[in-house]
């Protein structure tokens, strides 16, 4: 099937709230007998078999979000998505189910998110009933408003009429006014007040009160609300982190003002949702689905406006690439790269397609062949990863760079060289990096992987290529002392009783290189620490991004709304932390109390 306007990934929800890939298909919308009505049949691109079956209820709500997506429940704690490669055929698709809804396809959300049970009452009510009064805004009527939100929370249409009170009389500006007010008093019951009516605004899952919240304007005073727990003898220091110690550090200055922005909300948000708010209760932990989605959604925006910006990513590619670059400068890029490369795992496909692309334009492989065959331990581990990146989104691409280079060019460094004689002088004992190039020269060799992606005569090519060109560089050191002269030379010396090529002896840097996961997987973080906000040390929710197919359509869990991580110095290019030398003495003062999100 070419039809790519109905090309869509399906997605569920799972009970840690990442979103899983089930797989890469076309949709449709059909009558199914054994479902009694019109359905969403999608069957995998790569075998045809069914990866969705799922009737269009006329009384589940359809939320159609970011002009690609669109996202329902059909059980309690059981979210799906469709993520479509073209608007065109959304749109399509989000037509059909208004259709047998009997909505208007311009709305975004088909239902009220109401329960069977409590819609029933609800029809049962009188007309002046579906209003919901707020108390004035004023400093003695905040426990009130307190005791309103808080009694809302356990009912799905009240919290929808809160959220629209709220909404039309611009209700929370009002309330960041009366904080202000109560620090100056050093109202403490006041305060402890606006922390419970902040949250629960928060736990009412509206995405058109998130844009109020997290705007330029209120953004600090919300995260000032959300200091005064009334659980805690003292208040939090979040907003003197956020504004004192975290540093916006750029690689390359950022002259986008709106990108800039981004970026800093979307720390904060993730601040504020993995930081700052309670381990949620299993009742409060749908509570959370808009907000994690509202961070997802805004690194897509991150990662297409900076891939957008071919300045920048020219500048990137410069610098990485120039001898004059210090070290510590070249590490800072090489890793921005390798974090930009798993950020745009969250891009749909087509867009996907053209980060790549522009990366390729760019030069990336020319410049991976320099900063792959360098010294510096964690430049090398990065670029190994941001290479797999690369293999596994278009092994053909790889393959034809390093054909064409082989023919083009009579100097020995070369792409393919470079990765064996890393393959070969792996410093890890445990070989770690070996087995992921090795995994990777498999994928370009792979016969089977070639036919699903080239013609017989690329196969044909560049098996011969290989074998001819690269079977001796792998062979050679077995049967001469050339990679014993290479590791002497890197001071990789002595040998093991499994006679591994080029053993590691214990190196001072050793303890610096970035830890692997399985080959193709790897970790980045967009992180941040709550260190200063409690004057003690960091905690940390590590993100973990599986490796993307080059077709896309395997099954695997890809954790779409990405959490951050506190670990101190890893988000590259953008924050810069303070040390965190007490961390293992005083864990138990930190604030973080949250395993239940991983990017």
């Amino acid at each position: 099937m070419s039809d790519t306007r109905r090309r869509v990934k399906v997605y569920t929800l799972n009970e840690d709230r990442q979103w899983d890939d089930r797989g890469t298909g076309h949709v449709s919308s059909t009558y199914v007998e054994e479902l009694k009505g019109m359905s969403l049949l999608v069957r995998a691109e790569s075998d045809g078999s069914l990866l969705l079956e799922s009737k269009i209820n006329p009384n589940t709500a359809y939320q159609k979000q970011q002009d690609t997506l669109i996202v329902w429940s059909e059980a309690e704690n059981y979210d799906l998505a469709l993520s479509f490669q073209e608007k065109a055929g959304c749109d399509e698709i989000w037509e059909k189910i208004c259709q047998v809804q009997g909505k208007d396809p311009s709305v975004e959300v088909t239902q009220d998110l109401i329960d069977e049970s409590e819609e029933e009452r609800f029809e049962e009510m009188p007309e002046t009933s579906h209003l919901i009064d707020l108390p004035t805004c004023e400093l003695n009527k905040l426990e009130e408003i307190a005791d309103l939100v808080t009694s809302v929370l356990s009912s799905p249409i009240r919290r929808e009429k809160l959220a629209l009170a709220l909404e039309n009389e611009g209700y929370i500006k009002k309330l960041l006014q009366l904080f202000q007010a109560c620090e100056n008093l050093e109202n403490t019951e006041g305060l402890h007040h606006l922390y419970e009516i902040i949250r629960g605004i928060l736990f009412l899952n509206k995405a058109t009160l998130f844009e109020v919240m997290f705007s330029d304007e209120c953004i600090m005073d919300v995260v000032g609300c959300l200091e005064y727990d009334p659980a805690l003898a003292q208040p939090k220091r979040h907003r003197e982190f956020l504004t004192k110690t975290a540093k916006f550090k750029e690689v390359i200055p950022i002259t986008d003002s709106e990108l800039r922005q981004k970026i800093h909300q979307t720390y904060r948000v993730q601040y504020i949702q993995d930081i700052i708010l309670p381990t949620p209760s299993v009742f409060e932990e749908n509570f959370l689905s808009t907000l994690t989605s509202f961070i997802f959604f805004n690194k897509v925006e991150i990662v297409s406006m900076l891939q957008e910006d071919e300045k920048f990513l020219s500048e990137v590619f410069a610098q990485l690439t120039d001898e004059a670059t210090d070290d510590d400068k070249r590490r800072e890029l090489v890793n921005f790269f390798k974090e930009f490369c798993a950020f745009s795992q969250t891009l749909q496909p087509q867009n996907r397609d053209a980060f790549f692309k522009t990366l390729a334009k760019l030069g990336i492989l020319p410049a991976l062949e320099i900063v792959m065959g360098m010294d510096d331990l964690q430049v090398r581990s990065a670029a190994t990863d941001i290479f797999s990146y690369l293999v596994e989104f278009s092994p053909s691409m790889v393959r034809e760079f390093v054909m064409q280079e082989a023919q083009q060019s009579d100097d020995d460094i070369l792409l393919i060289n470079v990765v064996i004689e890393q393959m070969i002088c792996d410093t890890d004992p445990e070989l770690g990096g070996a087995v992921q190039l090795m995994g990777l020269l498999r994928t370009l060799i792979d016969p089977e992987n070639m036919l699903a992606t080239t013609n017989k005569t690329e196969k044909s090519e560049f098996l011969n290529f290989f074998y001819n060109h690269c079977m001796h560089v792998l062979t050679a050191p077995l049967l001469t002392n050339t990679s014993e002269d290479k590791c002497e030379k890197d001071n990789i010396v002595g040998s093991n009783k499994n006679n591994t090529i080029c053993p590691a002896k214990e190196s001072e840097d050793k303890e610096n290189l970035p830890k692997r996961t399985s080959p193709g997987g790897f970790k980045f973080t967009f992180s941040h620490s709550a260190s200063a906000a409690n004057g003690t040390n960091s905690k940390s929710v590590v993100a973990q991004i599986p490796p993307a197919t080059s077709n896309g359509s395997s099954s695997k869990t890809t954790n779409l709304p990405t959490s951050v991580t506190a670990t101190k110095g890893s988000l590259v290019g953008l924050v810069d932390y303070p040390d965190d030398e007490e961390e293992d003495e005083e864990e138990e003062s930190s604030p973080r109390k949250r395993p239940r999100l991983g990017s």
